[in-house]
């Protein structure tokens, strides 16, 4: 599916022509720079690698500066490729938020925020005892058995433990595009797209 690789500004509401608030997210998508293309006959896919952010040469690898010369253009930050655009692209052509339209839809990919080791209650969703721990003490949020006896003896893989949450990739899909700015290649999106602020999101058509 073709796309952009774009940063996440942040998050606010606007008004629909009906008075009702909808939350929303503001993306600055692109500009994003052809730095390859794919072809079925040299690769064995068609495919466009978009490029999306400077970043300064010191802090550039040998190999990654020849590949962003031969396209001629500076290092980027983000490496993404893409499948199913239409049309011919070349090496340094620049691809804007212009391939959107308003009211299509869109699926956003992202790495949700880190929230650090959390308890089973936080992380999944735990009820707890509900205020009736039948005299024990501090049993609210714990997680309580987590197997059996002698037999198996063991854990079994998967139980739903406490440990690190969050910092996962997630896909968001059918987000319908409300706004685009092309003069500041920002996209308005309605609802809510994994990760912080400046965070790093692809746009999937």
């Amino acid at each position: 599916m073709s796309g952009l690789i774009g940063k996440k500004i942040g998050m606010t509401s606007i008004f629909d022509e009906n008075g009702k608030n909808i939350p929303c997210t503001v993306i600055e998508a692109g500009p994003c720079v052809v730095t390859q293309v794919r072809t079925t006959e040299v690769d064995g896919y068609d495919a466009l690698q978009l490029g999306f952010d400077d970043k300064p040469e010191k802090s550039t690898t040998k190999a990654e500066a020849g590949h962003f010369k031969k396209a001629g253009t500076q290092p980027k930050r983000n490496v993404i490729e893409f499948q199913g655009f239409e049309g011919e692209f070349n090496l340094g052509d620049n691809l804007t938020v212009d391939i959107f339209t308003e009211g299509e839809f869109v699926d956003v990919s992202g790495t949700s925020k880190g929230k650090g080791f959390q308890g089973v209650v936080k992380r999944h969703g735990f009820a707890g005892v509900g205020q009736a721990t039948h005299g024990q003490h501090n049993r609210l949020r714990a997680p309580g058995s987590i197997g059996a006896a002698s037999y198996p003896a063991r854990v079994f893989k998967g139980m739903r433990m406490a440990g690190r949450m969050g910092g996962d990739k997630v896909k968001v899909q059918n987000l319908r595009v409300l706004k685009i700015v092309p003069e500041k290649n920002l996209i308005v999106i309605k609802g809510c797209v994994p990760g912080h602020k400046n965070a790093y999101v692809t746009i999937e058509k």
